[in-house]
C-alpha cells in the first residue's frame, strides 16, 4: 500500500497559492520600478525603503485587524520570532514587487507554510492531545466545506490549491485561525518535550483498511483516500467528500498506539511536502 496521499490534507489546503521561490528571488533582487520593471537609478531607493516600510505597516494593519487569526500570529512571533519576521519580509517584498492588496487570509497561509517549512517536522513529536487536535480541526474544516461547496471540499482533501479557499476562509476566520493554531502548537510540544514513535506497520493500514470498509467505503473510495488513486470515471465531489470526512472519523476513532503513529507520519510527510 502507499503511504498514504490524503494526510497531506489540511495545512498544505491553508498554505495554497503561495510565491513560487524564484518569484521570492525575483523580490529580492535589485530594486525596480512597479510601473516599469526597470532598474531603478541609485537615487530612488530611499523611495523604495519607505514604500517598503508603508507595505510593511499595512500588512501589519491587515493581520491586526483580523482578530480570529490574533492568537495564532502572536504566538508564532514569540516562538518563532524568525519565521515571522521571515514570512513578513517576503510578504512585504511581494506586495512592493506586484502591488497587490493585503489580505489576512493570504498572509495566514503565508505565515503557516513558512512555519512549516522551517519547522514542522517538529510537529511529528507532539504528544497524543496535540496530535489528536491538527486532526480534529482538519475534520472540522472539511465538514464545513461539506455545507459550503463539496467540490472545494475535495480539493482540501487532496491540497490543491484555489483561491476559493481564501474565500471560505474569509467567512469562516475563527475555524480556519483555530486549525493553524493546532499546528503551531503541535510544533511547539514537539520541540519541548519530543515523543519518539516507531512507523505504522502493515497491521496498522491493516486495520484501518477494514475499518473503512467496515463505514461503508467501496474500493475505489479506499483507494482514493489512502493511494490518491482516482478512479475513471471520478468519484463524484459529494461522495468523495463524505470519503474523506469518513477516514478522517474512523482513523480518530482508532487504539493507540496505532493511530499515534500514523498521525506522526501524516504530519511528517505534511512538513516534507
Amino acid at each position: 500500500m502507499n503511504i498514504l496521499r490524503l494526510v497531506l490534507l489540511g495545512l498544505a489546503a491553508v498554505a495554497a497559492l503561495l510565491l513560487s521561490w524564484s518569484f521570492l528571488q525575483q523580490a529580492l533582487q535589485a530594486p525596480t520600478s512597479i510601473e516599469s520593471g526597470r532598474e531603478t537609478p541609485p537615487g530612488s531607493s530611499r523611495h523604495l525603503l519607505a514604500e517598503m516600510h508603508a507595505t510593511r505597516e499595512k500588512l501589519v494593519a491587515t493581520i491586526s485587524a483580523a482578530p480570529e487569526y490574533a492568537a495564532f500570529f502572536d504566538r508564532l512571533k514569540t516562538l518563532y520570532p524568525a519565521d515571522y519576521e521571515s514570512f513578513l519580509s517576503n510578504a512585504t517584498k511581494r506586495g512592493v514587487v506586484t502591488g497587490e492588496t493585503a489580505n489576512a487570509d493570504r498572509l495566514l497561509s503565508d505565515a503557516v507554510r513558512t512555519l512549516r517549512l522551517s519547522h514542522g517536522i517538529l510537529a511529528a513529536k507532539a504528544d497524543t492531545e496535540a496530535l489528536n487536535r491538527i486532526f480534529t480541526m482538519q475534520l472540522n474544516v472539511m465538514r464545513a466545506l461539506a455545507v459550503a461547496d463539496e467540490k472545494l471540499c475535495v480539493d482540501f482533501l487532496y491540497g490543491n490549491a484555489s483561491s476559493a479557499f481564501f474565500d471560505f476562509s474569509a467567512t469562516h476566520r475563527m475555524l480556519v485561525g483555530d486549525m493553524a493554531l493546532a499546528g503551531l502548537a503541535a510544533v511547539a510540544d514537539g520541540q519541548a518535550q519530543p515523543v519518539e514513535r516507531t512507523a505504522p506497520d502493515d497491521n496498522d493500514f491493516a486495520l484501518l483498511d477494514k475499518a473503512l470498509r467496515e463505514k461503508g467505503l467501496n474500493d475505489a473510495e479506499i483507494s482514493a483516500v489512502l493511494d490518491g488513486k482516482m478512479s475513471d470515471p471520478p468519484i463524484e465531489p459529494r461522495r468523495m467528500c463524505r470519503a474523506g470526512q469518513i477516514y478522517l472519523e474512523t482513523l480518530a476513532a482508532m487504539p493507540e498506539p496505532g493511530r499515534s503513529r500514523i498521525y506522526g507520519l501524516a504530519v511528517e510527510l505534511m512538513a516534507r511536502s
